[in-house]
């Protein structure tokens, strides 16, 4: 085969050149580096009423339902919204970042009481490949006891500073997610009931109840966080909803 290369050698570039393209690069790299900055910012929510913390309110109080939905509220309530959560989804934590706070005073205050629905799709993604499943059978022990605050400061702190990495090598133990409950105030029985994983079976059926909810709610689509006020959706990149909902 012939060798078609021209006979042409090119001029080394001046250092003045050399410079100039130098300088170029640079500039493409910032430009590149702020517009990542950009994008990944466009990713987080505003923290509304930061400082408030969890729910406080004594008369705030957990219910666990038959079909594994969490109620939170006090019992005078005006109005109650449907959340559906996994506990591994960080999507969902971001969103309990953002308006965690915001909804716990709403509840104090008697404007709103929350229904959790939880799923399990994302177990999967876990280390252990039940996280999502072992954390609703936790969440569910601490409602069962009946104490709004502690359920409220447990559930944020799952959902928050505990929350496992999506697809990661690890996550949280039985005995890890019952320190966290303990110490979040949940009683002694509560803190047994999540070391044994005495509600890892029931969580298993609550899960497939909460994800076809969910599938009539969301066109056949299992998706979280998804926040309803009846059957409507809610958006959360409208930093008003919380309130819109709640009506003040």
């Amino acid at each position: 085969m012939s060798d078609s290369r021209p006979n042409y050698t090119p001029r080394p570039m001046s250092s003045a050149t050399t410079y100039a393209l130098g300088a170029l690069a640079l500039v493409v790299v910032v430009a590149i580096a702020i517009v990542a900055v950009r994008n990944g910012r466009q990713d987080e929510l505003p923290v509304r009423n930061d400082g408030y913390g969890a729910v406080h309110n004594a008369a705030v109080v957990s219910v666990l339902g038959a079909d594994g939905t969490i109620l939170l509220g006090r019992p005078d309530a005006a109005k109650t919204i449907d959340i559906f959560e996994d506990p591994l989804c960080p999507a969902c934590a971001m969103v309990e970042r953002a308006y965690g706070q915001e909804l716990a005073q709403r509840v104090d205050d008697g404007k709103l009481a929350i229904r959790y629905h939880y799923v399990n799709f994302l177990d999967k993604q876990s280390g252990s490949g039940d996280y999502s499943t072992r954390a609703i059978a936790a969440v569910e022990c601490v409602a069962a006891a009946g104490s709004g605050p502690v359920y409220s400061q447990f559930q944020h702190t799952l959902f928050t500073s505990k929350q496992p990495k999506e697809g990661g090598d690890s996550d949280l133990t039985n005995q890890q997610l019952a320190d966290i409950a303990r110490e979040s105030g949940a009683p002694a029985d509560a803190v047994q009931c999540v070391v044994s994983g005495a509600k890892v079976e029931a969580a298993k059926a609550n899960a497939k109840i909460a994800s076809d909810a969910l599938k009539v709610l969301n066109d056949g689509k299992v998706a979280t966080p998804s926040v309803f006020d009846g059957t409507n959706r809610q958006d959360m990149n409208n930093h008003n909803w919380v309130a819109e909902v709640a009506g003040a």
